[in-house]
């Protein structure tokens, strides 16, 4: 079956190429994230990112503002995450998320999740790779110091989806269907910011929208272009030439 890819910007940033011996191959991100919380001072999770990397990036296992965001024993991926949480007690702060999907847009996080499988996993500090068995969905991301890229490869269909979940607390969104790009920024956070804090990002793609629709509260609204509201978000459809 032909597979379509779709290359996702996030800040405009590209990676550079490996080089051919790199120390960074023996670090398993996923040492640590085998606890729970009754059995645990604390969890790691696999963090993919560049040394004093601006933000870092993860799937993301468990729900929205849980400070166990990955688990190994999880067996559903729910989106991948900007995150700058330090630990689980400290929690986060200006994350948002990005989920592939095919079939019908869905923006809610238990229904959207995805299967997956360690056996289908390939995690490096610098890179990392996932099956979504729900989908049929390769996913791959490579960070940068400020930013990271993101390939998804779909299966051959006419309905190809991306969400973009700037979680709840305060959050916009807006699509800019003429740069293939969508825009906006979180105020998620558990505390120790400004009254005035917002994480902004730029999410670019290198397919142009077909469908465009946001998100307020849990209400898809078709063919809207921005919302602001406390849970918002973004769900596009991409057309294949």
């Amino acid at each position: 079956m032909r597979k379509h890819s779709l290359l996702l910007f996030l800040f405009l940033g590209i990676s550079g190429l490996a080089r051919a011996k790199d120390y960074a191959d023996y670090v398993n991100p996923l040492v640590g994230t085998q606890s729970t919380f009754e059995l645990s001072a604390g969890n790691t999770y696999p963090a993919i990112a560049r040394p004093w990397g601006m933000n870092f990036w993860t799937p993301q296992t468990g729900k929205m503002g849980d400070g166990w965001q990955y688990t190994y024993t999880a067996n559903k991926i729910r989106g991948f995450k900007q995150t700058h949480q330090p630990n689980p007690w400290i929690n986060d702060y200006g994350q948002f998320s990005i989920m592939p999907m095919v079939g019908k847009p869905e923006f809610d996080e238990e229904r959207r999740a995805s299967w997956f499988s360690h056996k289908g996993e390939t995690v490096k500090a610098y890179y990392y790779k996932v099956y979504l068995a729900e989908y049929d969905i390769v996913t791959e991301m490579t960070p940068t110091d400020r930013a990271a890229m993101f390939r998804f490869t779909f299966p051959e269909n006419e309905h190809s989806y991306i969400v973009v979940d700037a979680f709840d607390k305060g959050s916009y969104v807006k699509i800019d269907k003429d740069n293939n790009r969508i825009l906006g920024y979180s105020t998620r956070n558990s505390g120790g910011v400004p009254d005035n804090f917002k994480n902004y990002f730029v999410v670019e793609f290198d397919k142009p929208f077909v469908y465009r629709a946001t998100v307020a509260d849990s209400v898809l609204y078709d063919g809207s272009m921005e919302q602001k509201a406390g849970p918002c978000g973004s769900c596009c459809r991409f057309q294949y030439t």
